[in-house]
């Protein structure tokens, strides 16, 4: 008789408390996402306090639930350990430890509902797979799934208005300047961002997320192009937008006097500064040519690919230059095909990549390389800053520089060098440098090149932990941004009167 009117008792309280339960679904649902699916998990509130049925959690975590009806709670095995919970008080018994709850597990019908703290407080120390509760979001990221956090501002003062978007822990990104907005793909299995919007100031009309891992950024009809430079710095991936006004960004007319019109409509000479309209990235190896194979398998033609592909959209974006891969896939190119096709193209800066090896695992560390020229070349630098003058149809002459192909690259022996210093610096600044991280040789590949020309030596294969770093997404990522800032330190200096 006890027994029956014990579980009386407690089939009346669960009645009683399913009868004075305020319902309400929240406002904005929960979302599960892992590295296969993002999915709504249905929540409710009650009395005030956010809940989620454990039959819920059972789609999250293999989990088995069994009902306590003498003690009015239910045991919860996950992973082979036990929780305890009791619909009468206020905490869960994990494993034997006490954690607090901020209310107590309530029956609703046929479901038993505890609060959302349930999840961190005390299945996700025990699932033995990551569960991360993310309330101010809105999010449950389970498994391995990849979801940085973002945080986002945006300046409007001022002609120009500036957006900072900061990606923890880092990620690499990929941004591309559209009609009236910029798009920021994140490598990642979704984004973060607090609230889902920033509101917009000057000329950026907000900070927006699309799904997956998209970063839209919508800018004025009255900006000019905008500036997109991503960074990586203490593993925290930083986007800096600059968005110009259309008219502070057009300097005012002025008069031309004669003298300097005319002087324009005279052909620039070989071996002038010309601006970098066209520019010819270099991945090195490819095909049967894999180049140097870390220990782990990572080959020198895979990486160079990488990230010649990322430095191509940094600066086509960037820059509006038109950026030609000496291979786009994995084929074989001869070298001097490759100095070819810059030369064909009539580029304005010819960049290699490379990965070295050496037969010490300890060398490490990125390089940079150009041109010295010996006596024959010295001497056909002389030559060629004297041009020769050859007849035209019509009457007068042109000048040209007369010059051996193998020693095309004599003209540009000074540019390459301040090019190989602009890469030095700003490799230094983001990646470890090698022993010798910038020389200079008689390089046959960058010997035909008839435009300023560098090789850079991204880091070491045959070093164990830099093999892992070259292989990676992130490291890729830096290595793209700190070539693409030397390319633009460059590309002012040429404008400069320095160049």
């Amino acid at each position: 008789m006890r027994l029956n009117a014990t579980l009386l008792a407690g089939a009346a309280l669960g009645l009683l408390t399913s009868l004075v339960l305020a319902q309400a679904p929240p406002q904005t649902p929960l979302t599960l996402i892992t590295t296969s699916e993002r999915r709504a998990l249905p929540t409710t509130v009650v009395n005030g306090r956010e809940m989620i049925a454990l039959e819920t959690l059972s789609g999250v975590v293999d989990i088995t639930v069994q009902e306590d009806a003498l003690a009015g709670g239910v045991t919860v095995t996950v992973n082979g350990r036990a929780i305890a919970v009791s619909s009468g008080q206020s905490m869960a018994s994990v494993d034997g430890r006490l954690v607090a709850l901020p209310a107590p597990m309530v029956r609703s019908g046929d479901q038993w509902l505890v609060p959302l703290e349930f999840i961190p407080r005390a299945l996700a120390p025990v699932a033995g797979t990551p569960l991360d509760l993310r309330l101010a979001s809105r999010l449950l990221v389970a498994g391995g799934a990849v979801v940085p956090r973002l945080t986002a501002r945006i300046d409007g003062a001022g002609p120009t208005t500036h957006a900072t978007i900061e990606i923890a822990p880092a990620a690499p990104v990929a941004a591309l300047v559209e009609a009236g907005r910029i798009v920021i793909r994140v490598d990642a299995d979704a984004v973060d961002l607090a609230g889902g919007t920033v509101a917009g100031a000057g000329l950026i009309g907000g900070i927006a997320v699309e799904l997956p891992a998209t970063i839209v950024v919508p800018f004025s009809p009255d900006a000019a192009a905008p500036r997109v430079t991503p960074s990586v710095v203490d593993g925290v991936a930083r986007v800096t937008i600059e968005v110009p006004s259309a008219a502070a960004a057009v300097p005012a007319p002025f008069p031309v006097p004669p003298a300097a019109a005319a002087a324009a409509a005279v052909p620039a000479l070989a071996g002038r500064a010309v601006p970098l309209d066209v520019i010819v990235i270099d991945p090195g190896h490819g095909g049967d040519d894999v180049g140097v194979r870390g220990p782990r398998g990572t080959t020198e033609k895979a990486v160079t690919l990488a990230v010649a592909e990322q430095l191509r959209t940094l600066i086509e974006t960037r820059l509006g230059a038109r950026v030609l891969l000496t291979r786009d896939g994995d084929r074989t190119v001869l070298i001097d095909q490759r100095t070819a096709l810059a030369n064909n193209s009539k580029a304005g800066l010819f960049l290699s990549l490379h990965a070295g090896g050496a037969p010490a695992e300890g060398v490490d560390g990125a390089e940079v390389l150009h041109v010295r020229l010996d006596r024959e070349g010295e001497n056909a630098r002389q030559r060629a800053a004297t041009a020769t003058a050859l007849p035209v149809l019509g009457g007068g002459s042109r000048a040209i520089d007369a010059v051996r192909w193998d020693l095309a690259q004599a003209p540009h022996v000074d540019r390459s060098a301040t090019l190989a210093g602009f890469l030095d610096e700003e490799l230094a600044r983001r990646v470890p440098m090698g022993p010798r991280a910038r020389r200079d040789a008689p390089l046959r590949l960058l010997m035909g090149a008839n435009m300023p020309a560098a090789m850079v030596e991204l880091g070491y294969l045959t070093n164990p932990e830099q093999e892992q770093l070259l292989a990676s997404g992130p490291f890729q990522a830096t290595l793209a941004e700190a070539l693409y800032a030397a390319v633009l330190r460059f590309r002012s200096y040429l404008e400069g009167p320095g160049g």
